[in-house]
């Protein structure tokens, strides 16, 4: 019989989460994962270096010293902090805990659906307009063990008004998740709401404005009884000696973070209105990517169009990424923000695809 036959059956029915392109080869400008364009601190390959000796041994199994210092920069106490093998552990410790109705929102980060089927749990998803409004009152009369939202939202980089996401926390009967991978690049985030309503979790990673997408940490910020029951389900040493030692570092150069992420607003914004400029659709964005529906010089637009701008530039080595599978997100792109000599590169690569359009 086929080996498949001895799985779960709802494995067998499961469609895995799809990353975005990672090249081989020379020459690529990498503008479809939202990656930091710059180099993380200085000061984790020292701390990285620093623990090699030390190997042969187990890391901290809770990531204690991690816990402690990012607790202490929140004004929080480690029992209410937990570290994970990159954020997308901590979301799966969540809906392995909350997960057996699960609420989000559509667009968003497309790992949750993946996730709550992992759990053969029951996922409802409310869809945005294209104004991105929060519906604080269709979502919080819905039935749900937890619900997730993306502040700044991917793919359209738009952040929700805290006051909105707070309401959403006293209304809603469950645990409210502000996933906030990309709150560095934004005007304001959540931490304040955790003061007064307990079922809302915080996650953050070291993957965007920290620079380390290859280390895979991130963490979350919750009630101590939140964090208890993750702690019970979450792997022994889910973060390696290397990674904590890292992450340490890089979250104490807050002065190196606040440099990289001011760059990265000041080309993201630029960008943007170039973006508007051509006369292009564009999210205001509070995230380190634009999500921006191409127009050619006669105003055609829709998913050709997208998808044309999308082949030109991989066709020259810029790699952006296109969602062709939904009519919300089919016109647009979504284009991370590069260094200012990529963001020239892409473009004038624009400009030439515009003169031929």
């Amino acid at each position: 019989m086929p080996l498949s036959d001895y799985a779960a059956p709802h494995v067998l029915d499961l469609h895995a989460y799809v990353p975005g392109t990672q090249p081989s080869g020379e020459g690529w400008i990498k503008l479809n994962t939202n990656e930091l364009p710059y180099p993380c601190s200085p000061a984790v390959a020292q701390a990285i270096m620093a623990e090699m000796t030390r190997l042969p041994l187990y890391p901290s199994p809770t990531s204690a010293p991690l816990r402690a210092a990012i607790a202490e920069h929140h004004g929080l106490q480690p029992e209410q902090v937990i570290v994970g093998n990159g954020s997308d552990d901590i979301l799966n410790l969540l809906v392995r805990v909350f997960g057996g109705q699960t609420i989000d929102t559509f667009p968003s980060y497309s790992l949750y659906p993946v996730l709550v089927s992992i759990q053969n749990g029951q996922l409802q998803s409310v869809p945005f307009g294209e104004d991105m409004k929060l519906s604080v009152d269709k979502l919080a009369e819905l039935k749900g063990s937890i619900l997730f939202l993306t502040t700044p939202n991917a793919p359209t980089g738009v952040a929700f008004p805290r006051d909105d996401i707070g309401h959403l926390c006293e209304r809603f009967d469950g645990i409210v998740v502000a996933d906030e991978a990309y709150a560095d690049f934004a005007d304001r985030d959540c931490r304040p709401l955790m003061d007064k309503h307990d079922n809302l979790v915080i996650t953050r990673t070291f993957s965007k404005s920290y620079g380390l997408a290859g280390l895979r940490v991130g963490y979350a910020l919750a009630h101590a009884e939140v964090i208890d029951l993750l702690d019970r389900v979450r792997d022994s040493y889910n973060v390696n000696r290397l990674s904590q030692a890292g992450a340490l570092a890089a979250f104490r150069d807050q002065d190196y973070l606040r440099d990289v992420v001011r760059k990265v607003r000041r080309t993201r914004d630029s960008f943007r209105q170039r973006c508007q400029a051509h006369g292009w659709f564009t999210y205001p964005s509070q995230s380190n990517f634009i999500f921006t529906r191409p127009e050619t010089r006669d105003s055609r637009r829709g998913p050709e169009v997208a998808q044309a701008l999308f082949a030109y530039l991989r066709e020259r080595k810029i790699l952006v990424r296109y969602f062709p599978n939904h009519p919300f997100t089919a016109p647009f792109l979504r284009i991370s923000i590069g260094t200012e000599a990529q963001m020239t590169t892409l473009n004038d690569a624009i400009d030439q695809w515009l003169q031929h359009a």
